[in-house]
């Protein structure tokens, strides 16, 4: 794939930026804690070898906080699929950063573990090497996104977390299929933004379907 094409935008999407029927997105934040750590960034790629970056910076920082129309409005578009590498994390940081629920998605972690059994690897990284022949690195994910002008080496690490979901998902497709576990991974990927909603309450641990003696 040839170097990717990065737009840089700060508090929102601009109007009448369209990702098609399916956009890849990631989030950037300060640590890994939806409740506690502000949501810093959110990518998205229609997978065409582009990325669009948009910052969100607290009103108390200069910013313009949770005051993103476009963003929420294709967050929260019935028509569009929103496409998540570990879509738990990724929703609970939206629903609590921005006050929107990011529906419908898809999951490409879930998806993995449901067809890839013969391994324990599931991470991004692992799944751009093997379905997607692709080298990623994860140096920068413990920079500090809240900084108010992000590193070319940062931008295009955040880049990088999107621009190949969509062809790992065509393969994790074809695999749910193959395995008989779409409909399956369908039915989980609906419970995703109720399962974000009950992290951000505490009931990550423990977890309420767990059983316990308590």
């Amino acid at each position: 794939m040839n170097s990717p094409n990065i737009h840089f935008h700060r508090h929102d999407l601009p109007p009448g930026i369209s990702f098609g029927p399916m956009v890849a997105i990631d989030t950037e934040t300060m640590g890994l804690d939806p409740r506690r750590d502000r949501l810093c960034l959110v990518q998205l790629s229609a997978g065409d070898g582009t990325a669009h970056l948009v910052q969100i910076i607290p009103v108390a920082l200069g910013g313009k906080g949770a005051d993103c129309p476009n963003l929420k409005a294709l967050l929260t578009d019935p028509a569009v699929t929103k496409l998540f590498h570990f879509a738990r994390f990724d929703i609970a940081a939206l629903y609590n950063g921005l006050g929107v629920v990011t529906a419908p998605v898809i999951c490409t972690k879930i998806a993995s573990k449901l067809v890839r059994t013969y391994t324990d690897r599931h991470g991004l990284k692992d799944l751009c090497r093997d379905l997607a022949g692709i080298e990623i690195s994860k140096q920068q994910q413990t920079s500090d996104w809240g900084a108010p002008d992000l590193t070319p080496e940062q931008l295009n690490y955040a880049a990088s977390d999107v621009l190949y979901l969509h062809l790992i998902w065509e393969k994790l497709s074809a695999l749910l299929l193959r395995e008989s576990r779409m409909n399956l991974a369908t039915e989980c990927y609906k419970f995703l933004p109720a399962r974000g909603q009950l992290d951000l309450l505490g009931y990550e641990e423990p977890d309420i379907f767990s059983h316990s003696s308590a």
